[in-house]
């Protein structure tokens, strides 16, 4: 498996190479908007990233406060959102559990493919450091605000297979009173060739000996989105 860490810090534009690949049916937006009305709302986007999220919602949302670990990856994501015309946004180098903002800041906390990092990079403890993280969120929240975590449910699969090291997270967020819902959110590669880079890039040669010969133009990936109201 390819060092995460390495490829934020260091590979942020073949990172995004990749996530522009993903949700080529375009359901990830309808089924966030299914859960919070983004209208003259202000949105923090935790784990921006390269501002996967964050160029959704900037064009419907009040404010965008985009924050990431990884300044490459918001130096993408600023520039993404400069050049699709969005004035409603800051990015700024941040940990999830320690964000420099006022209490009651938003109205939508939302993170992308980057809470579980939480748990991954923690391992013995990942429960105190999730713990923080949703902590942290509730503190930034207004009164009736929302929060949205969104993770892989499997990768190459057409229905969810979640992946062990995640399992327990996703049960702690269901204790916790998360709803979840999944949907399908597919790569489309321009080719075969390309599928074959960006997939070793970032899932390494087992995902590739996983799917074998049967790796075409479409990868499926199943997401899930967990939510609940402060």
């Amino acid at each position: 498996m390819p060092n995460h860490r390495k490829v934020y810090k260091q590979e942020a534009q073949n990172y995004q190479r990749l996530v522009a690949r993903e949700d080529y049916q375009e359901n990830l937006l309808p089924a966030i908007l299914e859960i919070a009305d983004l209208d003259h709302q202000d949105v923090i986007d935790l784990g921006s990233g390269t501002g996967r999220l964050a160029c959704l919602l900037a064009p419907i949302a009040r404010s965008v406060f985009a924050f990431d670990l990884f300044p490459q990856m918001l130096g993408v994501a600023a520039s993404r959102l400069k050049d699709q015309g969005s004035g409603n946004y800051l990015a700024a180098a941040s940990d999830h559990r320690h964000v420099p903002l006022d209490a009651r800041s938003a109205d939508l906390v939302i993170s992308g493919w980057s809470f579980c990092y939480l748990v991954v990079w923690e391992e013995q403890n990942w429960e105190t450091s999730l713990e923080a993280g949703l902590q942290e969120i509730d503190r930034l929240l207004r009164d009736d605000g929302k929060i949205i975590i969104i993770e892989t449910l499997g990768t190459g699969v057409t229905s969810p297979e979640p992946p062990e090291k995640l399992q327990e997270y996703f049960q702690y967020l269901e204790r916790a009173g998360f709803q979840r819902v999944w949907l399908r959110t597919d790569y489309q590669f321009q080719d075969r060739e390309e599928a074959l880079e960006l997939v070793q890039f970032f899932f390494g040669e087992e995902m590739l000996d996983k799917i074998g010969d049967e790796l075409g133009p479409v990868l499926p990936e199943c997401t899930g989105i967990w939510w609940k109201k402060k």
